[in-house]
This record gives C-alpha cells, structure tokens and sequence, in this order.
C-alpha cells in the first residue's frame, strides 16, 4: 500500500510541477529578483542558528570545515588521524543525526547516513550556517541533532570575472592547490548569468618525523582529495531564476602504505548535481547523485565496491500577505520524491531499489516584535513508517532600544531518522525490520545585542535543551554485531557564547568565547544485558567543552589565535576506558601584498601551538607543533 502511495506522490509531483511552473508571463526589473531564505533558516523560528562569517571562510580556506566548526561552535568531531575521516557529533547525538545540506539537498552517504567533514573543503561554499536542534519538519530524515547549511549564492552585482589561485605547503610534505573563477555579467533584455567554478587538489603525504608521541603510536597514512564545484544562475525578465549546481569529489586515504599484509585503502567519489527554477513563488528542482565507495585491504586490484544513486524531484509553492499592514505571514507547501538504486558487494551484489517522498507546511508569522513558526512534515518510505513531524517555535523580542535588543526563543519539534541502507541490508549483520528513530527536541534560550558606544559591539547567547531519541539503532556486540533498536537516549545540556568587537578607523580587534555542557546517556536500554550502561554517557562525546578565538586586524593584516578544550571522552559505553581531554591552540596571521594590479595574500599558520598530545578515536597519537604556508593570488 506504502509503495502505491509513493508511486502515486511522484506521479502528481512531475505532472503538476510541469504544468504550473512555466506560467509566469509578466516582466519585471531583474533587480527585483531575490534568493530565497532555505527553509531551516527560515521556518525554524525558535531555534538556535549560527552562521559562519565570511572572514573566518576566507581564513580556513585551505582546511576542511571540521577544523573551522571546531573552534568557532561546540560542535564535537571524531577524528580517526592525519587526512583520515572525521565526523561530527551535534549536541550528544551520534553523526547519522546530523543532515547535510548542500543547496537545500541532504548529501548524507545513503550506505552509512553520514558525512565525512574532511572532504567538505571551506573555500567551496559562499555561506555555511550550522542549526541546532531537531529539523526534522524542515529538512526531513537524519536531522535529529542539527542540520549543517551550505550554499551557493549568485553575485550578480558584482560585474566582471575576478580570479584567484592558491597554494599551500604544510608540515609533513603535505601541499594543496586551489583556483576560483567568479563572474557575472551586464544585465540584458534577456536576463543575466552569473556563475563561480571552484577547483581544489590536496596532497597529504603525512611523512611523520617520528613513529610514537608520548608513547601512542602515529598511524602512517597518506590522502589525496581533488574536487569540483561548478555554479550557474541565470535570471530572466519574468523573475525567474535558473540555476545549475554541480559538485565532484574525489578521496582516497591509504592507512599503513608500507605494510602490504595490513594496508588498507578506502576510495569515495561523489556526483552531485542540481538543476533548480523559481519564478512568482514557485520552486521546481530536479538532482542526480551518486556516491561511490571503494574499500580494499592487502591487495588494492580487487576492492569491494559499492554505488549508490539517488534521483529526486520537488516542488515548493509560497504564498505571503499580511494583516493589517503590521504583521506578515508566508507559508511554503511542496512534496519531495527520491528514487534510490544500489548495488553493494556487502549487500550480496544484487541491485536494490527504493523509493521515499515527502509532503510538508511550513508556515511563518512575523510582527514588529514577534516571530513564530508552525510545521508539519510526513514522509512515506517503502517498508517503513516514519512518523509525523511537527514542530511549533517562537521568538520575541523583549528589549528594543537604539544600542541594544534583548531575544527570547523557545521551540519543541518531533525528528525522525530512516535507518541507512548498510544498518538494513548488510549480509547477515543487517536487519530489514528495523525501525526509523525518533526523537523529540525542546529547547529555550536568549540572547542579547548591546552597542555601549559606536566603535563597541557585544553580543551574549545561552540555549538550554533536551533532546530525547527512541529505537536508537546499535550494532549489538551480543548478537555478533547485528542492527538492532536497543536504545532509547537522552540528550540534554547548555551552551553559552559571547563575543566582542572594537572598531577604530583601520583597527579592528574582536573575540569570542563559548562554553557547552553535554550531558547523553541511554535512559532505557531494551537489552537485560545493556542494563549497566543506563546513564552513562555516550561515548566519545565530551561532558564540557570550551573554545575560544582572539583577532587583531590593521587593515587587511590579521592575526587570530584560537583554542579549543574539551574534557575527557570515554571510549567504552561503561565509561571505564576514556581517552584524556583536549587542548588545542593554534596560531594564523595573513598580509596583504601588492603586485602592480593584482592582490598577493600570504597566510602563516601554527597548528598544536604548545606541542600538545591529542589522541583521536583510534587511541594514536595526532601530530605536535606543525606548520603551513599558504599565498593567494587574486585579480581585482
């Protein structure tokens, strides 16, 4: 009966986008037309929403997006070493309840419902947005603990092609190359184009000068990454708006090269591509991608291989209006449907199919002081039930003043997460009768805005949360390692960030500092002999963690010191074996060089400033005090 309906979902999803989107007839000024918000930041009223700055993308444009998000949130990563995979842990939950986003997308692996953050480079993505808590009703499956944004934005103000290029040598005999084109052109009759296309290839060779730090073991490993990210947009005198995004991947990451008997090589390609079309309030996107994973051991020339490809449509429409001329309200309805195809060595090698869709309402209502969200989203996948997920979210603004505002935000929302294609369909290890997660997010916080004179700015969040997760899916070491639902987790705990800027002419000087409690235990286990770990806390998430980031900028001369800190992490779910706490200080400076009409910028980097030992999740040794020397070459 499921599989009918989701048939029938993509049936009315391609017929009634083709008829109604193309409709649009009456011409407007281009400068009219607009990027929508993505619907997290949008319609998750109540939540909490950081977005990255711009100059800290700029910064760690030669480094992947776990090294960014690791000093600027609380956000916690599982390193496993040098150019090896690293995942992410949001507020206690595990990386398969975190969603990925790339342009409205969720590019989360089918096979493992994760993301590896070291193949997400910094320098690809024109904004990063990282929201908290359960977006289940905006995003659908996977986000359960937050949601990562990236995006693509055309810059059609900005005529004329501006180039750069980039080069890095880091400690280690590690290198990166790097290249970006941006352009847009003049506005015609006929509309505008703008586009981007970005290029990056890294080299991590990690040629250790040493075998053990502090008596643990350095893993001898080598990586390459190459990647490309291609952007159009063309928008036409109709407001309307087309636009074309693509983005490949290729990683590869060799563990132990010299030991023929133990090597092991894991290889993952990625396709992605959108096509998308808004005009008068309705959006119509179509995608490709494809996710292709290579694992050998001993003998690379025969390695189990797997791909996986998804196809899906959606189509959104908005409606807007107002009451009274004080208060606006918007409210965007669509429907989403994905076609799966893998075929999986671990899987037996046969092809399998599936198919899933989604409807949703999300609806918003804002006045002078007050936001508030509701929505509701049910997705339909074959052989399972997800369950609704609605979510209600308010924020008030309780001080307004002309040097300072004063907000307060609540919201609860339910969130799902659809077990991945490995926890169902692995030989023997599998279980196809599974059931989705299921969690329930509620959170409250504040958050204050002063301006005490014109050069200073200041500004303070706290967020408190409770998050708690049923059937959470584990590989029972009591059953030979077999998928089970075992678990039902609790999530709770606080965060707390400031910052502070001082500007004067061409200084500017600035910081900010944030502190997260984590407190994630398993409440309920439905094993007797799970029964000792009830109320422990998970592992490998830290009960505190602290990071903070100091800059002084002259111009375009910058220097930043950063540092993270993190308590211990227990290693075992009885929390007897635990890996020791971390403090992690780095130090970056860039100066800007004038060559005749081009722009040359020169970045120094200190990595593990105080030569600390950090263990990552496999009990070795990360590397000590490192180095890195990056220039960028950019036309006007």
């Amino acid at each position: 009966m499921q599989k009918q309906c989701v048939g029938r979902l993509w049936l009315a999803h391609l017929v009634f986008g083709s008829v109604s989107v193309f409709g649009q007839q009456e011409p407007v000024s281009l400068s009219m037309v607009t990027v929508r918000a993505s619907a997290p930041e949008r319609f998750l009223a109540g939540q909490k929403l950081e977005r990255v700055d711009s100059a800290a993308l700029q910064q760690f444009r030669f480094q992947n997006l776990s090294d960014l998000l690791a000093f600027q949130t609380p956000l916690v990563f599982k390193n496993y070493g040098g150019g090896q995979i690293s995942t992410v842990s949001f507020r206690g939950t595990s990386p398969n309840h975190t969603a990925v986003l790339w342009n409205g997308v969720n590019v989360n692996q089918p096979m493992t419902g994760q993301t590896d953050f070291s193949g997400l480079p910094a320098l690809g993505f024109d904004q990063v947005s990282v929201q908290y808590g359960s977006g289940g009703s905006a995003v659908g499956s996977d986000a359960v603990g937050g949601s990562l944004l990236l995006r693509s934005l055309p810059t059609y103000a900005q005529q004329g092609v501006r180039a750069s290029v980039g080069y890095g040598e880091a400690s280690f005999q590690n290198r990166q190359m790097q290249a970006s084109v941006q352009f847009a052109g003049r506005p015609t009759p006929a509309g505008q184009l703008a586009g981007k296309t970005t290029l990056y290839n890294h080299q991590f060779n990690n040629r250790y000068p040493y075998r053990e730090r502090g008596y643990y073991f350095m893993e001898p490993s080598n990586a390459w990454q190459r990647g490309l990210m291609q952007d159009f947009f063309w928008r036409n005198r109709r407001n309307g708006q087309w636009s074309l995004n693509a983005w490949l991947t290729d990683y590869a990451v060799t563990v132990a090269p010299a030991d023929t008997l133990g090597r092991e090589r894991t290889r993952t390609q990625g396709y992605r591509l959108l096509a998308s079309y808004e005009a008068d309030r309705w959006t119509v996107r179509a995608g490709w991608l494809r996710d292709v994973l290579d694992y050998a051991k001993a003998d690379f020339s025969k390695p189990s291989h797997s791909l996986t490809d998804r196809l899906l449509t959606r189509l959104e429409r908005e409606l807007v209006g107002s009451w009274g001329g004080e208060s606006l309200w918007q409210v965007r309805v669509g429907a989403e449907v994905v076609h799966y195809r893998t075929r999986v060595d671990g899987y037996g090698g046969q092809l399998i199919t599936e198919n899933r869709a989604d409807v949703y309402a999300l609806a918003r209502y804002q006045t002078g002081r007050l936001t508030a969200s509701a929505n509701f989203r049910q997705g339909f996948v074959m052989g399972f039930n997800p369950p609704p997920t609605p979510s209600l979210g308010i924020d008030y603004t309780l001080v307004q003043r002309d040097r300072s505002r004063l907000n307060a935000r609540a919201s609860v929302g339910r969130s799902y997460r659809v077990p991945t294609l490995n926890e169902r369909y692995w030989k023997n290890l599998g279980n196809p009768d599974l059931r989705p997660e299921h969690g329930l997010n509620a959170e409250v916080g504040l958050s204050a805005r002063i301006q005490p004179t014109a050069s200073w700015l200041v500004t303070v969040d706290g967020t408190a949360y409770r998050n708690r997760i049923d059937d959470w899916t584990y590989w029972n070491p009591d059953r030979g390692y077999r998928v089970e639902n075992l678990q039902q987790v609790l999530a709770r705990g606080l965060e707390l960030a400031t910052t502070a800027t001082y500007t004067q002419k061409h200084w500017r000087v600035g910081g900010r500092l944030s502190y997260g409690l984590t407190r994630s235990s398993q409440l309920r286990a439905y094993d007797v002999y799970a029964q000792n770990i009830v109320g422990k806390q998970l592992p490998y998430v830290p009960v505190h963690t602290t990071s903070a980031m100091a800059y002084t900028q002259y111009r375009q001369w910058r220097v930043t010191l950063l540092t993270q800190l993190q308590s211990r992490r227990y290693s075992t779910f009885d929390n007897t074996q635990y890996l020791p706490g971390i403090v992690l200080t780095d130090l970056m400076a860039s100066a800007p060089v004038r060559l005749g009409g081009l722009r040359l910028q020169v970045q120094g980097q200190v990595n593990n400033l105080f030569d600390a030992l950090i263990l990552n999740v496999k009990q070795n040794a990360m590397p000590g005090r490192n180095y890195a020397l990056n220039v960028i070459l950019t036309t006007p």
